[in-house]
């Protein structure tokens, strides 16, 4: 059998009570227990160091010379930015009263991928229509000036952002900005005169002016 008491934290050393340093004394006991002073384990004195390390650090880095912020100077720091960044890139003006289809390759291609996106699903892949919102390509449309007998984008832009009451049309002002609108409108009246396959029928009035 060993000779080495297993309830010692480091075998071989000697027990050291906590009173019998001072030989005068005598021991710590109460009831058959002895109270003991054994050395802690190398590991939990150094961690032990350790956190006392990084309390200093933190306290003087984020409390008295301010070199990293806190998370309210961060977030401060964060909105700065962002404002900064909005200045230098501001949204494009839309001026709604003045507004025309756009022509640019860029811009109906953009309004196209917004029209897959979005509109698709209710008009058509080629924006031919379908059982639920009416076909893009001819000249008949529900929403139009019938007292100027013209379909424009301006009609078209009130739709979008206001939605139609009793169909599937709803507003889309909170997912699209201005300038998409604009750009998917602008795709939509490029359609006029196409010659999808199964064209929904003709729905609302006939305007020879569109755009």
């Amino acid at each position: 059998m060993s000779n080495i008491d297993e309830t010692k934290l480091n075998p071989g050393e000697p027990e050291i009570d906590e009173l019998t340093k001072d030989r005068y004394l005598g021991g710590h006991e109460y009831d058959g227990i002895r109270e003991l002073d054994n050395k802690l384990p190398r590991w939990w004195v150094y961690l032990f160091f350790a956190t006392i390390i990084f309390a200093v650090v933190y306290l003087l880095g984020y409390h008295v010379t301010k070199w990293w912020p806190l998370q309210e100077a961060e977030y401060a720091n964060e909105l700065s930015v962002a404002s900064d960044l909005k200045k230098a890139n501001p949204d494009p003006v839309v001026d709604i009263e003045n507004m025309i289809p756009l022509t640019t390759a860029a811009d109906l291609e953009a309004g196209h991928a917004t029209f897959k996106k979005i509109c698709s699903a209710c008009h058509g892949q080629n924006g031919e229509g379908n059982a639920v919102g009416p076909n893009f390509t001819d000249q008949y449309w529900i929403h139009g000036d019938t007292i100027a007998k013209t379909v424009t984008i301006k009609n078209l832009y009130k739709v979008v952002i206001e939605g139609a009451t009793g169909t599937a049309m709803v507003s889309f002002k909170s997912q699209l900005s201005p300038i998409q609108i604009q750009q998917v409108l602008s795709f939509i009246l490029s359609l006029q005169g196409t010659n999808p396959q199964n064209p929904k029928a003709p729905q609302g009035v006939k305007y020879e002016k569109i755009g």
